[in-house]
């Protein structure tokens, strides 16, 4: 877990989580119906490589955030940034000790804030609709 989580985590632990109690078979059944998806696991990628990491690095963060896709299949991440490289949106440099590190380049940055935008606005219309305040396009 990232460091900047810890805290939030032990207070939450602390306070609101305090008199939940979950078994470890309530918990696998959370896990798989919380679904990773792809656009999530993108877009957590592209926000962890604002600053310059290696695959290793990457499949360590994400699974600080909760991303467990790439643990047993690393393969798919190498695949993934292959692709964002190929469509201009990363680049890559090799160190003196031969390991490859990644970064987003302008157009990745650009396609990030879109991403971020479109995330954030799917976030407001599921709460809207969770407080049952939706509002009409007429409005």
């Amino acid at each position: 877990m990232e460091n900047r989580l810890k805290g939030l985590k032990k207070s939450m632990d602390e306070t609101a989580f305090s008199q939940l109690h979950f078994t470890e078979q309530h918990r696998k059944e959370i896990r798989t119906k919380i679904s990773e998806t792809d656009d999530s696991v993108l877009l957590a990628v592209m926000q962890l490589l604002v600053e310059e990491k290696t695959g290793y690095e990457l499949v360590q963060f994400l699974g600080g955030r909760g991303i467990r896709k790439f643990e047993d299949n690393e393969g798919s991440l190498y695949a993934l940034l292959h692709r964002l490289e190929q469509n201009g949106c990363l680049q890559s440099s090799w160190n003196e000790a031969a390991v490859k590190y990644y970064q987003l380049n302008n157009k990745g940055n650009k396609l990030l804030r879109k991403m971020e935008k479109q995330s954030s606005n799917r976030r407001f219309a599921l709460k809207d609709i969770v407080k049952g305040g939706v509002t009409s396009a007429q409005e």
